[in-house]
């Protein structure tokens, strides 16, 4: 898994003007390539008489899957260069739809390419980013008596707790970044006078 990724920090809209055309890039979150698939078709039904509806996408934290379309555009001046855009910013898991309505000035495949290329930038600067960084889920079993405590400490030192379950034991769960699991589990022991028992789980991603 990667270390890390960035993604946009939400959905949104941003829309530029370039010599009398409206290009309005739709930018969203997708896990799957069937999510980027639907927002595409969502954007299509949201402007129906729009001429073009160019989209890029990329999933995985390591860009394992890309795709670009120019929709009718000439090859290589809307799709791609919208795509080279996400890749440019580092963006993960993230679809972008560029839709075009004409306006009656031809803008050439130089015009063209910075115009979807630039709409995508303009869009990514407007949602604004966050990254997200691999964790190491894992479990905190303790006592009543320090379950309290233990909770208290591992806020204050900004640890991610996810949950806290009381039963007979206090189970707490938490997310680390893995290079920090061998040094964590030495504090926990000496937090606890050797009483919690830490056990690891997944890994997982979670904001940095």
């Amino acid at each position: 898994m990667q270390e890390q990724y960035r993604t946009i920090a939400r959905a949104g809209e941003h829309e530029t003007e370039v010599n009398r055309s409206r290009f309005i890039c739709s930018l969203a979150p997708a896990a799957t390539e069937r999510e980027a698939q639907e927002f595409v078709a969502a954007v299509r039904a949201r402007y129906p008489t729009a001429g073009h509806h160019c989209f890029a996408y990329v999933i995985g934290a390591d860009a394992s899957v890309q795709r670009a379309s120019d929709d009718g555009e000439p090859g290589g001046t809307a799709g791609v260069p919208m795509l080279q855009m996400l890749l440019r910013r580092e963006t993960r898991f993230v679809v972008a739809v560029v839709t075009r309505y004409f306006g009656g000035v031809k803008l050439g495949a130089g015009g063209l390419i910075r115009a979807y290329g630039g709409a995508v930038g303009e869009a990514l600067d407007a949602v604004g980013t966050r990254t997200r960084q691999r964790l190491r889920l894992a479990t905190v079993t303790v006592d009543h008596q320090r379950a309290g405590k233990l909770e208290n400490d591992l806020r204050s030192t900004g640890r991610t707790v996810r949950e806290v379950r009381y039963a007979a034991v206090v189970t707490i769960e938490i997310a680390l970044p893995d290079a920090e699991v061998a040094a964590f589990g030495a504090w926990l022991a000496d937090t606890t006078a050797g009483t919690a028992v830490l056990e690891l789980g997944a890994e997982a991603y979670g904001d940095a």
